[in-house]
């Protein structure tokens, strides 16, 4: 896999995170260490991208 490619898969990966961590804030049912949990891949997810950034640079 390209570094492109594989920035673009992880973009979407991100963003996929932010939309399941909206959709689980909306409803109360949800675990709160459900929300912690995707909070912490995203932000990991974020951590790799920046990584991959600065490696191009």
């Amino acid at each position: 896999m390209s570094l492109e490619s594989h920035l673009e898969e992880l973009k979407r990966k991100h963003s996929d995170l932010d939309r399941e961590i909206d959709e689980a804030q909306a409803h109360p049912s949800t675990d709160d260490l459900e929300i912690v949990r995707l909070k912490r891949r995203k932000l990991a997810i974020k951590d790799e991208m920046e990584q991959l950034r600065a490696t191009t640079h």
